[in-house]
């Protein structure tokens, strides 16, 4: 393992642009719950174990239309958590990395919860696949994409349920969602999401070949567009592949795979680097 972090620590200080990609193993190590399984989901989650719900059955834009304080329960909890929540060092330690190299980073990940961004990442440098839990958009006639800044909503913990009043829309009054997609959601406004990953694409065609470094962190087969992303990514700029994750470390040829949590990896590739 150590000859493998020593890999890493090269291709990162030879690179002069850093590709992040990220799952949800990114976060765990700042304590936030990766869903990983049903009874993963139930242990974060108690009150839908008794129920019998599991994350797709939650994670469903029908509880807006059929029970839409039982729908802001699970993502009110969720907003307070990822708003109360702090990115663990491995977060520092990418911007760091990314720092001395003349064209810094971009993070494309499947994750909800805005930590990049509450790490210090650029916002014009976070692309997030499946949306963000820190916008809302409205289920009314304007449909528009707002800032969840001004909305907080009160969830009982024992029924996780939300109290009223429920997040509305300021321009017509209309209850609002999270901008997140959901499992079949064909309602989701994917324009954020989609102006993100154009700028992602500009980026990336702006980095010369064979000078990218991509580290991917916690993002398994299980839902595999961040897997994906930085593999084509890496072939189509000649990049190298640094894939960080404890379960499913496999890589394709001349990638690099560490069998570890986040922090672990990114602490011991920045223990090499200090070596140099």
């Amino acid at each position: 393992m150590s000859q493998e972090l020593r890999r890493a620590a090269e291709v990162l200080r030879s690179a002069r642009a850093l590709l992040i990609g990220a799952g949800a193993g990114m976060g765990v190590d700042s304590g936030l719950p990766d869903f990983r399984g049903t009874q993963g989901f139930w242990r974060a989650y108690p009150a839908y174990a008794k129920l019998g719900l599991d994350f797709a059955s939650m994670a469903n834009p029908q509880w807006f239309d059929r029970d839409p304080e039982f729908a802001w329960g699970f993502y009110g909890h969720r907003l307070g958590l990822y708003r109360a929540t702090t990115p663990h060092p491995g977060f520092a330690l990418l911007r760091t990395w990314a720092s001395r190299m003349p064209h810094g980073a971009f993070v494309f990940t499947s994750n909800v919860d805005g930590q990049f961004q509450k790490a210090g990442f650029p916002e014009e440098r976070v692309a997030e696949v499946h949306g963000s839990i820190h916008f809302v958009q409205c289920l009314g006639s304007c449909a528009e994409i707002a800032s969840a800044a001004p909305y907080s909503v009160d969830v009982d913990p024992q029924t996780f349920r939300a109290r009223p009043p429920l997040p509305t829309c300021q321009r017509c009054g209309s209850l609002v969602r999270p901008n997140i997609l959901m499992f079949g959601d064909w309602g989701w406004n994917e324009s954020r999401s989609e102006a993100q990953q154009q700028r992602l694409m500009q980026w990336l065609e702006s980095v010369a070949p064979g000078t990218l470094a991509v580290v991917e962190c916690g993002a398994g087969t299980a839902i595999p567009s961040v897997r994906r992303f930085c593999e084509s990514a890496a072939a189509a700029r000649k990049g190298t592949l640094i894939r960080i994750n404890v379960r499913e470390p496999q890589v394709p040829a001349g990638g690099i795979g560490l069998p570890l949590r986040a922090l672990e990896a990114l602490s011991g590739i920045a223990e090499e680097l200090e070596r140099e």
